[in-house]
C-alpha cells in the first residue's frame, strides 16, 4: 500500500497512524515540534501493548509499530503520500495556513483531510489552488479504537476525491459516514451537543446527578448504542416499526423536546457539579490514567463486537 502522512502527532494524530499502519500502511508523522515527535515511538509502543491482548493490533503488533516513522520535514512527510491526515489546532487561522502550506508541498490528486471536529473544509480551505482536494475527516477519539470517521466534503469538493478518501479509511477498517453536505459540527457532534446540554440542565437544576445521568446513559441508551443506532432502535420499538413508533410516541417525544435544554446548559455551575463527581480524576496524571483503563476496555469491546454477527 501507498503511505499516509500524519500531519500533527498529538493525542488524535498518533491514534490515527496507528489505525493506518494496523491496516498495513506505510505511515510517515510530521509535527512542529520536535519533542512531539521524539516520544511517538515510546507512545506508539504504549498503544500496541495496550490494545494487542485484545487482537486491535494488528496481525503483527511489531510490524504494525515499525510502518510508523517520524519524519523531521513537512515536505518529506507528504511526499508519495496518498492521502494527508492533518490533526492540528482547532483554530480557523492555524488551518488555513497549514491548509495552504500543505496545498503548496503535497503532489496533485493528494487527498487533503483534516480530523476537525467542527470546522468546515469551507471554511479554511476556500480559495487554495488544490481547494477541490480538500475535505474534512473527523474522527472520534480515540480513532484507534472508535472506528468510525465522518467524511465532510465542501461544496467545491471533487466527488472522485471524496469517493477515494472514503475507499481508503474503509480500507485502514474505519467505518465511513458520508456526510450529504455541510453542518457545523457535522452529525456525532451536533447530537452530542443535545444530550449534553439536556444532561447538564438535568444536574445541575437537580434532577439527578452526575452518577445517575452516566447511568443511564451506560446502563441504557447506550447498551443498545453500542450495536444498534437510534434509527433501528425506534423501528424495533413498536410492532409496526418506525411510523408505528412516530405514531404511538412521537408527540410526548416532541414535547420533550421543545422542553429541552439548549445553550444555556452550558455554565459554570454544571460544570463545578459534574467535576466534584470526579474526585479521583483531579490531575492530569489521574485524568491519563483513566483515559488508559477506558481505551483497554473499548479495546475489548471492539474485540467482542468483531466477533459478533452485524445482521
Amino acid at each position: 500500500m501507498s503511505h499516509i502522512a500524519i500531519v500533527g502527532a498529538g493525542l488524535i494524530g498518533r491514534a490515527w497512524a496507528f489505525v493506518f499502519a494496523r491496516a498495513g500502511f506505510d505511515v510517515r508523522v510530521w509535527d512542529l515540534d520536535p519533542q512531539v515527535l521524539e516520544r511517538l515511538d515510546g507512545d506508539i509502543a504504549a498503544m500496541v501493548a495496550q490494545t494487542a491482548p485484545f487482537g486491535q493490533a494488528g496481525a503483527d503488533p511489531d510490524a504494525t509499530a515499525a510502518r510508523i516513522r517520524a519524519v523531521p520535514d513537512l515536505a518529506g512527510a507528504l511526499d508519495g503520500a496518498e492521502l494527508v491526515q492533518e490533526s492540528g489546532p482547532e483554530v480557523l487561522a492555524i488551518k488555513r495556513e497549514l491548509f495552504a502550506r500543505l496545498d503548496g508541498l503535497a503532489a496533485a490528486g493528494v487527498i487533503l483531510a483534516s480530523s476537525s471536529s467542527a470546522l468546515m473544509a469551507s471554511a479554511f480551505a476556500e480559495g487554495l489552488p488544490g481547494a477541490s482536494r480538500c475535505l474534512v475527516g473527523h474522527p472520534v477519539n480515540p480513532p484507534h479504537l472508535v472506528p468510525v470517521v465522518e467524511i465532510a466534503p465542501a461544496p467545491f469538493t471533487d466527488p472522485v476525491i471524496t469517493a477515494r478518501a472514503r475507499d481508503i479509511y474503509a480500507r485502514a477498517g474505519q467505518v465511513p459516514v458520508m456526510l450529504k453536505r455541510e453542518i457545523d459540527g457535522f452529525i456525532l457532534n451536533r447530537l452530542q451537543a443535545v444530550v449534553l446540554a439536556e444532561s447538564l440542565r438535568l444536574i445541575e437544576q437537580g434532577y439527578v446527578d452526575p452518577q445517575g445521568l452516566d447511568d443511564t446513559i451506560r446502563h441504557g441508551l447506550g447498551r443498545r448504542w453500542a450495536f444498534m443506532g437510534p434509527m433501528e432502535t425506534i423501528n424495533l420499538n413498536a410492532p409496526g416499526g418506525a411510523g408505528d413508533y412516530l405514531a404511538r410516541y412521537g408527540r410526548m417525544m416532541a414535547g420533550l423536546a421543545k422542553t429541552s435544554a439548549r445553550d444555556e446548559a452550558f455554565t459554570a455551575q454544571a460544570a463545578a457539579i459534574v467535576g466534584s463527581a470526579f474526585p479521583d480524576t483531579a490531575t492530569p496524571q489521574a485524568i491519563r490514567a483513566r483515559q488508559d483503563w477506558r481505551d483497554g476496555r473499548l479495546a475489548a469491546l471492539a474485540r467482542h463486537l468483531a466477533d459478533q454477527p452485524q445482521h
